[in-house]
């Protein structure tokens, strides 16, 4: 079945061509372009063109394939074109001719638009939950260790001492960066594309912001033209903001790999959470980090890829978005998984204690020389030139303690307002009026 199927057959192999994964990745739109119709057809029956024993069945139905495809009983058939084709094939097998009518006022284009953004929406209510437990598993270890002390790095090289409780509370903070950037791309989908049909609109008196209400959108994408316009341009600004959470996520992975080297040996896990070698018996290798880290780098080239795809298109649609669905859909998936794994990889963590005794790391306390002796007076350039000689000569003596106080340093992590930034940001995300029209529209 095909919504826009007419007299002429196309051949097999052109069809097996265009529609390519189509079929299966419009799995992951299923339940919400049938939440995109049961509003549509509501407001359909607000402008007269849906009697009212025609909603009532429509919607009765409707409500039962959005059980179904909850349940894990939708498919789409052999010969069913995409998830638009299968819902309205099953309505018109179960109810008849109301179910022919669901389409009025309505494209392919804005409806899969509609999907696309109805599952943005959601997927990213999902991600920003692993991000906070994420964020609070990172700020417990952050408390946890904050006085263990650990060498840090520039240039490889060492350079400073650093902290666990640093160390932990920097991808913290990063990641509420990174939840600024995903509200920002939440806010952009947040829109409603539906009654903008093939990009003109509809001679139908459409009533889109009763749909805006009805599916809980922030507002309407007013212009028609410009609704079409934001397909690909959407996916491209939200998978920016995946992107970066994914550069927190695979920075991490990569420092946990190096701490877990045994010329680093900064910190261990459990042996059952890592793998071994068909030959080397001594083997414990992090095979999680560096999985998280190989998919989100992975995940980091999905903004130019979708760049690429989209950058040469005119305005209207065009098949090419098609493509994009391929990468941008299952992007979500992955990145969850990723935040899960790191969380429960981190909830199992082995800190070192003591590292900074061992005398290879003296000289991570030069600078704490240093402004030892500018705190008595000495001009800075002259104390950098006195412990500069004090190591080459080999007499220098490191401080025995790091005094480090103002805010964000080791001795005054500022993890309280760490948090507080995270909140403000969780709170402007406003998920429940979403999952509030939501339910009201599934509710028998």
């Amino acid at each position: 079945m095909k919504l826009w199927q007419k007299a002429t057959a196309v051949k097999q192999e052109v069809e097996e061509f265009t529609v390519g994964k189509d079929r299966e990745l419009d799995l992951f739109l299923a339940p919400f372009d049938v939440l995109g119709s049961l509003a549509h057809t509501r407001m359909l029956h607000s402008i007269n063109l849906m009697p009212a024993e025609d909603l009532a069945l429509v919607q009765r139905e409707l409500k039962n394939i959005f059980r179904e495809i909850q349940e894990g009983k939708f498919t789409i058939e052999d010969g069913v074109e995409d998830v638009h084709s299968q819902v309205e094939l099953l309505l018109t097998r179960r109810i008849g001719e109301a179910g022919k009518k669901i389409h009025s006022g309505r494209s392919r284009n804005d409806q899969v638009l509609l999907d696309l953004k109805l599952f943005i929406r959601s997927q990213l209510q999902e991600t920003v939950a692993d991000i906070r437990e994420l964020f609070y598993q990172l700020i417990s270890l952050s408390e946890e260790h904050k006085n263990k002390l650990l060498p840090g790095y520039t240039h490889l090289q060492i350079a400073m001492p650093s902290s666990f409780g640093l160390w932990f509370g920097a991808y913290a903070e990063s990641l509420v960066d990174d939840l600024i950037l995903l509200q920002a791309a939440y806010k952009i989908s947040n829109k409603n594309p539906l009654g903008s049909a093939a990009g003109y609109g509809s001679s139908f008196p459409l009533n889109r912001q009763m749909t805006t209400d009805l599916l809980g959108f922030d507002a309407l994408n007013y212009n028609v033209v410009y609704a079409q316009m934001g397909r690909g341009k959407t996916e491209r600004n939200v998978s920016s903001a995946l992107a970066s959470v994914a550069g927190t996520l695979a920075k991490l992975a990569m420092d946990a790999c190096l701490y877990m080297n045994q010329n680093f040996g900064f910190i261990s896990l459990p042996e059952e959470l890592t793998t071994g070698s068909s030959i080397m018996p001594h083997k414990k290798n992090p095979d999680v980090f560096e999985i998280i880290r190989g998919k989100c780098n992975k995940l980091q080239a999905l903004p130019n890829e979708i760049a690429l795809i989209t950058t040469n298109l005119p305005s209207g649609y065009h098949r090419d978005l098609q493509v994009v669905k391929e990468s941008f859909l299952p992007a979500f998936r992955e990145l969850q998984s990723c935040l899960r794994m790191m969380t429960y990889m981190l909830k199992n963590i082995i800190v070192k204690e003591n590292i900074l005794q061992d005398k290879k790391y003296s000289y991570l306390f030069s600078v704490e020389a240093v402004n030892n002796e500018v705190l008595q007076g000495v001009p800075f350039r002259e104390a950098y030139k006195n412990v500069g000689g004090a190591i080459a000569n080999g007499t220098f003596v490191a401080p025995d303690a790091v005094n480090h106080t103002h805010e964000g340093s080791i001795g005054n992590l500022n993890n309280d307002n760490i948090i507080v930034l995270m909140n403000q940001v969780m709170q402007d995300f406003n998920f429940q009026q979403v999952i509030k029209a939501q339910n009201e529209l599934i509710a028998d």
